[in-house]
């Protein structure tokens, strides 16, 4: 007679069996074709308590049990200014998930709420400046984070469509700011609709954000109301109906950039002009 699995035991057998094509082999398939994680890595694992990030712990920690490459892993979580529901939320799943997170404190929402000037931007900044410092500090060579394969389209065209510029989202670079840092981002092939279909397939509830700006959705799965990667969010979804592949389309082309049919790019900071050339 077998005996009863516990809840982490059926949440890995469900991303080993039930969703191995859609998250397993994408997330193997990153961290191969990208090269993320070499031997003698000791990598924290940023977690914000979202599906995402929750999920890439528990990949992360997948891979460290089954690879022969042999390297560290610290569960990372930075307490921004969480409230008492949100800070339990994150140690209940993490209990629930197996994912032994170390915890540290920051006033990142005491100094972003107080700016009426691009509050996200200034605290997506200060989050990878701590993260990035602590994970140094408890000697770490990496830090991974949670972004899939539908933020990398998302930010695409929102680069474009918004910032007057091609730009992408790399599956890794090299900190500019913490020398012998590198950042990771292991979910880069994984489809967000994947990551909510498992999340639900388990009956999971994670946070959203939890600033004063969305505290309202702070257990959805698409936060952001009116923000521009939501109208993103819309625009693809409304390009799908007619070609079903624009996504992969978009991520492909990121793969296949032809410099020379550019007037002008950027390469290390430097502007080239076609005509320097010509």
């Amino acid at each position: 007679m077998s005996r009863e699995l516990k809840p982490y035991e059926k949440i890995e057998r469900s991303i080993n069996k039930k969703f191995r094509k859609e998250i397993w082999n994408q997330f193997v398939a990153a961290v191969k074709r990208y090269e993320l994680v070499q031997s003698g890595d000791k990598i924290a694992v940023c977690i914000s308590g979202g599906k995402d990030s929750m999920l890439m712990a528990k990949l992360m920690q997948m891979l460290q049990r089954y690879s022969e490459t042999p390297f560290e892993l610290v569960y990372l979580v930075m307490d921004p200014g969480y409230n008492q529901i949100n800070r339990k939320k994150i140690e209940s799943n993490a209990k629930l998930l197996e994912i032994p997170i170390t915890i540290f404190e920051s006033d990142i929402f005491e100094i972003a709420n107080n700016t009426d000037r691009y509050p996200c931007y200034l605290c997506a900044k200060m989050r990878r400046g701590h993260l990035y410092s602590k994970a140094k500090e408890l000697g770490c060579n990496k830090i991974a984070l949670g972004h899939h394969f539908s933020d990398v389209i998302e930010t695409t065209v929102m680069a474009m469509f918004y910032g007057s510029q091609l730009q992408g989202m790399m599956p890794k670079l090299h900190s500019q700011n913490f020398e012998g840092m590198e950042l990771i981002r292991p979910m880069y092939c994984i489809h967000e609709e994947s990551i909510i279909a498992w999340k639900n397939y388990n009956d999971l509830q994670f946070i959203q954000c939890a600033c004063r700006f969305t505290e309202a959705c702070t257990m959805c799965d698409n936060g952001g109301g009116g923000s521009k990667r939501q109208e993103v969010k819309t625009i693809i979804k409304q390009l799908k109906r007619d070609n079903p592949n624009i996504e992969k389309s978009i991520f492909n082309s990121l793969h296949r950039v032809h410099l020379d049919t550019f007037p002008i790019y950027k390469s290390h900071g430097e502007l080239h002009n076609f005509l320097d050339d010509y």
